[in-house]
């Protein structure tokens, strides 16, 4: 069990669902990682679907804005990353060419967060946590255990999230397959970047995906086709390092799931 009561700052630290039927989706994650479900109430006709593992917070669901609805955002899963002072993160990320999409602004007495995009168009959020840390476990199955940044330029990318949230960049060796880099922050790998495959559509923005732990990475693959997901990569290994798959939700949210190699 990878249990917290706090996290680095730096660290991706919760993940949320923006979805287009939030019933539907809460349905097919519980199926599919066998998550509880706290619903909070979010104001009239509003609830907050907090996923839970032991009683636990792991990720959340909510029903997509009307401002996105109306420009037709499909479907997705919001990363945050948690810092020590929200306003501070949010001028620093615009002076090194970043936007700020939503101002700090509190939610409640849990947090202080903002939505903010980087020089290549990825969009992510940030968090100064209060009363809520973001997920109290992590790295298990069921839980988030990678976060993966696909960009349109790598270089300036990594520029970026270094400068903002002090992370480590470790590059694929020259010549293999395929060019990776390995973020650390504080010292802990758990961040990837990938350059944007060229069979992306022309129009495909950068964009943040969150990796799941899963046991058995084929029979998760499977149980979510069952469920209305679809499959966008097959399960393939990693050498010396696990078995992937990317999927889709049924509203077309993407995910990853991630089945660690045997030790």
């Amino acid at each position: 069990m990878a249990e917290f009561s706090s996290h680095a700052p730096g660290t991706f630290s919760w993940v949320e669902l923006s979805t287009t039927d939030q019933k539907g989706g809460v349905s097919f994650y519980r199926g599919l990682f066998g998550w509880e479900v706290n619903e909070q109430p979010m104001g009239p006709g509003e609830t907050y679907s907090m996923f839970q593992m032991r009683g636990r917070d792991v990720a959340a669901a909510a029903g997509m804005r009307p401002d996105e609805r109306q420009k037709g955002v499909p479907s997705h899963w919001n990363l945050y990353v948690t810092v020590t002072d929200a306003d501070q993160a949010a001028t620093k990320a615009e002076g090194l060419g970043g936007r700020i999409l939503a101002p700090p602004f509190d939610v409640m007495d849990v947090g202080r967060m903002a939505v903010l995009q980087d020089p290549t168009g990825a969009v992510f959020c940030i968090w100064q946590p209060k009363r809520h840390i973001g997920a109290t476990v992590l790295n298990e199955p069921g839980a988030l255990c990678w976060s993966e940044l696909t960009t349109r330029d790598t270089n300036a990318a990594e520029a970026f999230y270094a400068k903002l949230f002090g992370w480590s960049p470790k590059h694929s060796a020259p010549g293999a397959n395929m060019e990776y880099t390995e973020f650390s922050n504080q010292g802990q790998p758990s961040i990837g970047m990938m350059p944007m495959p060229a069979n992306m559509p022309a129009g495909t923005l950068s964009y943040w995906m969150p990796y799941f732990q899963v046991a058995d990475c084929d029979a998760s693959t499977a149980q979510a086709k069952q469920l209305g997901g679809s499959v966008m990569v097959p399960p393939r290994d990693i050498p010396k390092t696990g078995r992937f798959a990317i999927l889709t939700d049924p509203q077309r949210a993407m995910f990853a799931v991630f089945q660690f190699a045997a030790a």
